[in-house]
């Protein structure tokens, strides 16, 4: 049984205008010990495709369909009381800004040793001591679970987010950018800490990010994003180095090649479609430069091409 399953997955938000599409029939799995990237563009369905298996939608949003099973749980079917047992102790998240996601007027190691005390029932005090050894297991000194968020830095801080993911010894980490706005350094050490607690503990795990740069030491396998769906799935080698779907290569067009002529990478031009009246055929049809006449009537299926390789192109059809 597989740690994760989501399938055909349509998340949806209410506004003025309509129903804004934000996750359209989205399918992936998860192996126990396994590493998923989510990549993409701002806005493409990474964040609200994970607030989804989580069940921490904004009230605007909402599961219209597709089936969500972690650990052979339907989350789908589980409302807001009964998802709260679940919640920390299987699937836990790393929110994007870590900055911001600690309340300012109390202690550091508190906020972690609350959700302890709150889904294991342990006393106060043995919740402060588990902190503790959370806190020396990513890296920050036992001492300092007595501090402010403001006492921190940006690195100490989004390593205390990680012990507060790890805190219920959850299944499944979620990650939302976990590197946002620290320096190339720090988000490497975040990695590198990342990565040995998955394999520690064997707990699978989803990155996201908008870089596709970061994951080839960390991931295992790749989902590109695009307007709410999938256009390609696969192993790290078979995105950076058998990439199929045009939009997955100008992604990795837009990096540097330190090994190429100097040259200005090029960008993606124009933009994403609306997604509270989508077009019918496929998404990126008016930003890719081979689209055919099939791409702007049909939207592509997502089709095998390899053992774990899967794109959604009707190039790749043919």
């Amino acid at each position: 049984m597989k740690l994760l399953e989501v399938k055909d997955l349509h998340t949806w938000f209410h506004t003025s205008k309509g129903e804004f599409r934000a996750v359209d029939g989205v399918s992936f799995d998860l192996d126990y010990g396994e590493c998923l990237g989510l990549v993409g563009e701002s806005g493409c369905g990474k964040t609200t495709s994970a607030l989804s298996i989580s069940k921490l939608l904004p009230k605007e949003g909402y599961i219209k369909s597709g089936t969500i099973l972690v650990d052979g749980i339907d989350y789908t079917a589980l409302d807001e009381k009964a998802i709260l047992s679940h919640r920390w102790k299987d699937v836990s998240m790393i929110f994007q800004g870590a900055m911001n996601a600690f309340n300012p007027v109390k202690r550091v190691g508190w906020q972690i040793a609350e959700a302890i005390v709150l889904h294991e029932g342990l006393s106060q005090a043995d919740a402060m001591e588990r902190a503790g050894d959370l806190f020396e297991r990513v890296g920050i000194p036992r001492a300092r679970i007595k501090q402010y968020p403001h006492e921190f830095s940006g690195g100490m801080k989004q390593r205390a987010m990680i012990a507060m993911a790890l805190a219920c010894n959850a299944k499944l980490v979620i990650g939302d950018e976990p590197t946002t706005a620290l320096d190339v350094m720090i988000q490497a050490q975040i990695l590198e800490l990342l990565e040995g607690l998955r394999r520690e503990s064997n707990m699978g795990m989803i990155l996201i990010t908008h870089d596709l740069s970061i994951l080839g030491e960390t991931c295992d396998r790749i989902a590109v994003m695009y307007a709410g769906k999938i256009a390609e799935i696969g192993t790290v080698d078979d995105i950076f180095n058998n990439a199929m779907h045009p939009y997955t290569k100008r992604l990795i067009g837009c990096f540097p090649n330190i090994n190429a002529d100097r040259s200005i990478p090029s960008g993606i031009p124009g933009y994403p479609p609306n997604l509270i009246n989508p077009p019918c055929g496929c998404l990126f049809c008016p930003r890719c430069d081979c689209a055919t006449d099939s791409c702007v009537s049909e939207c592509p299926p997502l089709i095998r091409v390899g053992e774990k390789h899967f794109v959604a192109c009707h190039r790749t059809e043919a």
